[in-house]
């Protein structure tokens, strides 16, 4: 016999041990990157534990409390699923499955539409629903290559600000308030609640670990981006040293001063190579080098993925930039949930709901979830044979209707 209950703060401990026995560490192990004490913002009321017949805890499940920006600048309610881990001696026996069953429950009735999550696994939850709806990279810059080139374009504003160099641990509430403005109108991107940032709790900037900060402020003074960075040495070759100025994040609120920021990083003496770290694929850093290929793109993956717990009300939510008629039928083995929806976009809103029309689309949860935010078109699963159109002008449409005015992009790990 197994159970699986929710936890309360006294349980804090014996969840702590559990989840890290699961992944083999220990609790005063800190992350690879200069990570604190990421789990002390483990919010024990969200908590899930399985616990066998004689008492001992093998399994752990939990949520934070977070905001996620959706297509269109609207924030809403996210819980994001975290600390997901059964011990080895009891896998492969339905743990996670009772698990992640009993949480998306506890999650509906908390009233909650949208989970998400990073995936240490990505074959593990699409059987759970969730689908990769964000993606990320790292740009990797020679600095003997790393001269901007001039803009081109007639209006192209050169930046009338400047960069003041901290330390993290002396700019804090700069920091948290700059993603906050940054976050608020990203789509993809997560709330940091305070007391991420109180507990110092995540990875740099956050962290205790040391990391210096390029902070850019507007004409008019006012803090509008920030580049975390670390310098380290490599492995010395056989000419020469080789140093590696790391950019744990950077935030721009515009344009401007991104390109500043990056101009000092790629200006920053004794280094060899300067590594931007959470790069989308679009963004137009490499464009501006003057040597093209000084940029290298590299570690592109899936970063953040998306779970519909309530259809009709996630779609309703997100802003749209197209008018039109679309009708899903979404299966959802994993709740062995089936339902066909009729969405109806006009000036930027959204109504869905249940229709007996025939489908335009037939998707599961997965899918849904990856086509969510935009960044992921349904014309591409649908070539990969994960999504049906029933007729050859569904996906055109589809890819029309949710499109968005800004690629969704989530840097924040929890």
């Amino acid at each position: 016999m197994m159970e699986i209950r929710s936890t309360t703060e006294q349980d804090r401990e014996v969840f702590v041990d559990t989840f890290h026995a699961a992944f083999g560490r220990f609790p005063e192990d800190t992350t690879e990157d200069g990570g604190g004490a990421w789990w002390s913002a483990v919010e024990m009321d969200r908590g899930v534990l399985a616990v066998t017949a004689d008492g001992r805890a093998v399994g752990t499940a939990a949520a934070y409390s977070f905001e996620l920006t959706l297509p269109g600048e609207v924030v809403v309610p996210a819980a994001g699923v975290t600390v997901v881990g059964v011990v080895p001696s009891h896998r492969r026996r339905g743990v996670l499955t009772a698990m992640m069953r009993h949480q998306l429950a506890e999650l509906r009735e908390r009233g909650e539409f949208l989970s998400v999550l990073l995936a240490s696994e990505a074959v593990i939850y699409r059987r759970f629903g969730y689908g990769p709806a964000t993606y990320t990279g790292r740009l990797t810059v020679s600095r003997r290559h790393a001269e901007l080139a001039a803009p081109r374009a007639g209006d192209a504003r050169p930046d009338s600000g400047s960069v003041e160099v901290l330390r993290s641990g002396e700019c804090r509430e700069v920091l948290e308030e700059v993603y906050d403005r940054y976050r608020r109108a990203q789509p993809g991107a997560i709330s940091r609640p305070r007391r991420w940032w109180d507990l110092r709790a995540g990875q740099p900037p956050i962290a205790p670990a040391q990391r210096y900060i390029a902070l850019h402020r507007d004409a008019d003074g006012v803090p509008d981006g920030y580049a975390s960075y670390v310098l380290s040495d490599g492995v010395p070759d056989a000419v020469r040293r080789t140093v590696t100025l790391t950019v744990d994040e950077t935030i721009a609120l515009n344009d401007e001063a991104f390109t500043a920021l990056a101009r000092y990083v790629l200006g920053h003496d004794l280094i060899t190579e300067a590594v931007f770290k959470h790069v989308p694929a679009d963004h137009p850093l490499r464009w501006q080098l003057a040597d093209f290929r000084a940029g290298v793109v590299g570690a592109e993956m899936d970063w953040l993925w998306v779970r519909l717990l309530d259809i009709p009300r996630a779609l309703t939510a997100r802003g749209w930039f197209a008018d039109g008629e679309l009708v899903l039928d979404v299966d959802d083995p994993f709740l062995g949930e089936h339902g066909r929806y009729l969405l109806t976009v006009r000036d930027g809103k959204a109504e869905c709901v249940p229709t007996g029309r025939q489908p335009d689309l037939s998707l599961d949860a997965t899918d849904l979830g990856s086509i969510y935010l935009g960044g992921t078109t349904p014309s591409t699963l649908v070539r990969a044979g994960h999504i049906r159109a029933h007729h050859p002008a569904a996906a055109t449409l589809a890819d029309t209707l949710f499109r968005t005015d800004q690629p969704p992009h989530c840097l924040h790990w929890f």
